[in-house]
């Protein structure tokens, strides 16, 4: 049997956390382009699995699992960094 194969583990910023159970996370990436050697910055959205209330702009490390529901197929491993919610 085969050993499991090492999953992805990501860090990004906490856009939402309006759904029952679930994170929005973006992850930044940025990258020299190939031909003008200029610095292009994209992102992505990820959806992670937590049962803590994590703020919005927290920064958080998730890394990749099974599929949990349509979209989501990350959890959040830990907190590094929790924003304070201003009420």
């Amino acid at each position: 049997m085969d050993e499991r194969s090492v999953r992805k583990v990501k860090e990004g910023v906490v856009l939402s956390n309006k759904m029952k159970n679930t994170v929005t996370v973006k992850i930044s990436t940025n990258f020299h382009h190939p031909k003008y050697s200029k610095l292009v910055k994209r992102w992505t959205k990820c959806y992670a699995h937590t049962e803590e209330n994590i703020p919005e702009g927290s920064v958080v490390k998730i890394m990749e699992t099974r599929p949990l529901s349509k979209l989501k197929r990350w959890r959040v491993i830990e907190i590094i960094h929790k924003e304070v919610e201003t009420v």
